[in-house]
């Protein structure tokens, strides 16, 4: 089992920057390929970004490429979201994911954090 917790939510004005975290604990997240993803109100669970299990390969929505930037630190068990000039559409609940393949299909990830809510003011 893996137990994800994610952090680093809040409100930010439009054009302004968060960095989210998502902590492992139980075994090991090292073999796991970790995605973001995000889900607005009344919307399906979204993909977001993706990076393989060592950190060489990531993948990314096109409406957060280029704004939005995947990492992850095996020797801490986290993976980290930095997000840049963002918009009021990125608000949502983001949520990280530990699977054995690096996708965007959220039925790939078998661990899911609780979610941490991003608002993005006008």
């Amino acid at each position: 089992q893996v137990q994800l917790v994610e952090s680093g939510g809040g409100l930010v004005q439009a054009g302004g920057s968060l960095r989210l975290s998502c902590a492992a604990s139980g075994r090991s997240f090292r073999p796991y390929a970790m995605g973001w993803f995000r889900q607005a109100p009344g919307k399906e669970r979204d993909f977001v970004a993706a990076i393989s299990f060592a950190g060489l390969r990531a993948y990314y929505a096109d409406s957060v490429k280029g704004r939005f930037t995947v990492s992850r630190d095996n020797a801490k068990n986290t993976v980290y979201l930095q997000m840049n000039s963002l918009k009021p559409e990125d608000t949502a609940v983001y949520y990280c994911a530990a699977g054995g393949d690096l996708t965007m299909y959220t039925g790939s990830y078998g661990y899911w954090g609780q979610g941490t809510q991003v608002t993005v003011s006008s």
